[in-house]
């Protein structure tokens, strides 16, 4: 089982690429550009090829091989309730 790891960010949302680098799942921008272009990169379920993609609090992103981030506001500031259309 991918284990869980929290990552606090203090903006409203990070680029895909910033966010792994901030969480230690890569120790460069290339690594990051490798890893989203080959396909191993899940944001909320779905696929992502856009290193550049926007993630906030309540996002979910799974690494193949590797964990799965939670991202919260480092402010506890709460983040705004899903949507039911958001709800898989």
């Amino acid at each position: 089982m991918p284990r869980r790891q929290v990552v606090a960010i203090r903006t409203e949302t990070i680029a895909l690429g910033a966010l792994l680098k901030w969480a230690g799942v890569v120790a460069t921008g290339g690594e990051a550009k490798t890893l989203i272009a080959g396909r191993r990169v899940l944001v909320n379920g779905q696929v992502e090829t856009r290193r550049g993609r926007r993630v906030g609090a309540g996002d979910l992103v799974a690494v193949q091989g590797g964990p799965t981030l939670v991202v919260e506001r480092a402010d506890g500031v709460p983040h705004p309730p899903a949507l039911a259309a958001d709800v898989p």
